[in-house]
């Protein structure tokens, strides 16, 4: 999703090691990258902790593993240069798998899926647009979405929509809307979403989940409007990242992940943090 170089220094030591058992043919500790501010995917809290869904699947995976794992905070356009530098070992953020992607990093099996809408004011002419509460199922041809499209563009037209930059959904917005909107980047989901909170931006794209504790705060002022976008229209899922090459460390963390679907622990941990199973 995100890109560009900064330096480690900046990055905020979050959390330290998960266990100290260390496997003795993995690199210890394996640091772990994160915005810390991806709410309820990650997030910091008062004690300046990062916690969150892939924190604890982060815990869970390094414990099974025998790792010891340091979760540090990275901004989201450094985390994949940041990763291939050597300054992290997997990167985390409800980072989306795509074929662009997949040629400078290695992935892991996904742990999640969710899908993306529009949140804007629940009194606001971009309000209630057709397909407002259900969810297309949909692919990247975009092949059973044509009417929605046509019916969004004529709702929309005009607005101001603000997406996170570097994003597969910057990428979709762009290419759909942005003949007929006005299309606004933010480099976090925070300074977005406090402008759509305060009136001076028409509508948000994002991943809904994402998005619900902005419409929870709202209490009652936001609403999602038009269709969710769901299925593989985006990516394959989130995955964690990797430099290429890494394959001991993926192979743990993809063991990781299957027991965590397994056992039920991804499904727990969505509904815990997420109010929702992700399961893939």
């Amino acid at each position: 999703m995100r890109r560009s170089l900064i330096a480690l220094s900046l990055a905020i030591v979050a959390s330290t090691s998960l266990t100290a058992a260390a496997r003795a043919d993995i690199k210890s500790p394996v640091v772990i990258a994160t915005e810390g501010a991806y709410a309820p995917w990650n997030l910091t809290d008062s004690a300046g902790k990062i916690v969150g869904f892939e924190p604890e699947l982060i815990d869970y995976i390094c414990k099974r593993a025998k790792l010891e794992c340091t979760i540090v905070a990275q901004d989201w356009d450094g985390m994949i240069p940041g990763l291939i530098a050597g300054k992290s070992d997997v990167i985390m953020d409800a980072i989306s798998i795509t074929p662009e992607r997949e040629q400078i990093i290695a992935f892991s099996n996904p742990y999640a899926r969710t899908k993306a809408g529009f949140l804007t004011a629940r009194d606001g002419k971009f309000a209630k647009a057709d397909g407002t509460g259900s969810t297309l199922v949909t692919t990247p041809t975009l092949n059973n979405a044509a009417d929605t499209l046509k019916s969004l563009r004529a709702k929309l037209s005009g607005a101001s929509i603000g997406i996170q930059t570097g994003t597969v959904y910057a990428e979709f917005i762009e290419k759909n809307f942005g003949d007929i909107a006005t299309i606004r980047e933010y480099r976090t989901n925070d300074e977005r979403n406090l402008d759509l909170e305060n009136g001076r931006l028409d509508l948000a794209f994002e991943d809904t989940v994402v998005l619900m504790p902005t419409v929870e705060k709202a209490n009652g002022a936001l609403e999602f409007t038009g269709p969710a976008f769901g299925g593989t229209l985006f990516d394959a899922g989130s995955g964690f990242g990797f430099r290429k090459g890494d394959d001991e460390l993926k192979a743990a963390f993809n063991a990781g992940i299957a027991a965590a679907l397994a056992d039920g622990t991804i499904k727990a941990l969505g509904e815990k943090w997420l109010k929702a199973d992700v399961s893939p």
